[in-house]
């Protein structure tokens, strides 16, 4: 129980106590919605590879514009900017709720709708991501509030994936997009009770072309940064993909209906949130590097066995295991390149990160979809698992190196004492390495 109690300390902040209520709540809405849509999809066309153009639609959007919603994020109040994006994601849902209900869906008016939400997420989760130290006034809480957010997104992908089988089941899918939209006014009244001062923008002076490259060249420039990226990326294009497939396995490889498969997509949720207790406990940034890389490996290895399974039981304790690693990966990644990132240049850097994060999304979805169309689905998660591997293995051969870029930086921030106050020499301890 003491190791637990710091866990919540980010919600001391009233601005973020508002965000976590009023996000948790939306997010419930968008994991029915999510769930609920891929049922509807591969029940209206049986097809994986509409599965995976579906997810390519809702997701490629999100890789093209998220570097210029990190120009915009550090331009202009990032307030203002969620409101707007959170209203008319809220427009998208009950245009598909209406076309849902009134029975004249087709799948071309999904993937239109799918595109319109990726458009309006390419803006929405970089200018998110980089709003979160705007909430809390300081970087001194900022990996708790990430640990947080991430808590926030596998409590609903708990009891969202859940909701949406009980619904679908016995009311079909239009309802479960009808709650998702009536949803988002919880976190659009959060955002407007909000006290937040706005904070001065050096980019407005500079033309967006030139904070563009700027960002660009902050990002890649700096072998840290770009390690994580290309890690990050890696996993999200060859793992993340599984989500995809789940509908195949629910129905025919487990034999089970939309109940089955809110099942397995609510066991990947309670794995995941074990992965975000473990992370929000700790106290420092020290040691991630070493942890990504365990959690990428075992997320793969998850991934792995769970294509052989054909047991509903393993199944769902293999998806648990799976949405540990995986959301370690993702969090650790994010409270690293949110730590690193100069304040000036955070919107940027976090564009970049939901490149990696849900830009690879879309081509991970069709990589996966047409594994599943040659190979099979089983098969097709398992070749994305070993990738997740491989990886893993790469990136870790490289943390002695990254250990002694990031050294000097968390000197700075006083993450790490300075050398004399260890009685070391500089660069002898590691900042990847775990201290336990």
């Amino acid at each position: 129980m003491d190791r637990l109690r710091p866990a919540g300390r980010a919600l001391k902040h009233r601005n973020y106590r508002l965000f976590f209520f009023g996000q948790g709540m939306s997010l419930v809405g968008t994991w029915t919605q999510r769930v609920a849509l891929a049922w509807l999809v591969y029940r209206l066309t049986g097809s994986e590879l509409m599965l995976g153009a579906v997810g390519f639609a809702s997701q490629i959007f999100t890789f093209l514009l998220a570097p210029f919603a990190g120009v915009l994020a550090d331009r202009t109040a990032r307030r203002t900017l969620l409101v707007a994006t959170q209203t008319l994601a809220m427009v998208q849902a009950f245009l598909l709720a209406g076309l849902t209900l009134g029975g004249v869906i087709q799948p071309w008016q999904i993937l239109v709708l799918s595109g319109l939400l990726g458009v309006i997420n390419g803006f929405d989760i970089p200018i998110r991501q980089s709003f979160v130290v705007e909430m809390l006034g300081s970087r001194e809480e900022l990996p708790n509030a990430i640990a947080m957010n991430s808590f926030l997104v596998n409590g609903a992908r708990l009891i969202g994936p859940s909701l949406a089988g009980f619904l679908v089941a016995g009311f079909g899918e239009g309802v479960c997009f009808l709650l998702n939209g009536a949803t988002f006014l919880a976190v659009i009244a959060a955002l407007l009770k909000m006290r937040i001062f706005e904070a001065h923008h050096p980019a407005r002076h500079h033309h967006p072309l030139h904070n563009l490259h700027e960002g660009l060249v902050y990002t890649f420039g700096f072998a840290p940064i770009r390690a994580i990226l290309l890690l990050l990326a890696t996993v999200s294009l060859l793992g993340v993909s599984y989500t995809t497939l789940m509908p195949v396995f629910a129905r025919d490889i487990l034999h089970g209906g939309p109940r089955m498969l809110g099942l397995l997509m609510a066991a990947v949720g309670i794995g995941a949130i074990g992965g975000t207790l473990f992370l929000a406990t700790r106290k420092s940034v020290r040691g991630l590097g070493r942890v990504m890389a365990a959690a990428s490996a075992f997320f793969g290895a998850a991934l792995i066995a769970f294509g052989f399974s054909r047991n509903l039981w393993l199944s769902l304790a293999l998806l648990a295991a799976a949405g540990f690693g995986m959301m370690i990966q993702f969090a650790a990644s994010n409270s690293l390149l949110q730590t690193l990132a100069d304040d000036d240049k955070r919107g940027r850097v976090m564009s970049f990160y939901v490149m990696a994060f849900m830009g690879m999304g879309p081509f991970g979805a069709l990589l996966g979809g047409w594994l599943a169309r040659q190979f099979g689905a089983p098969t097709a998660v398992m070749i994305g698992g070993a990738g997740c591997v491989l990886g893993a293995a790469v990136f870790a051969t490289r943390l002695p190196l990254l250990g002694k870029l990031v050294h000097p930086i968390y000197i700075r921030l006083g993450i790490v004492p300075q050398p004399s106050e260890e009685g070391d020499e500089p660069g002898v301890l590691s900042p990847w390495e775990t201290r336990m």
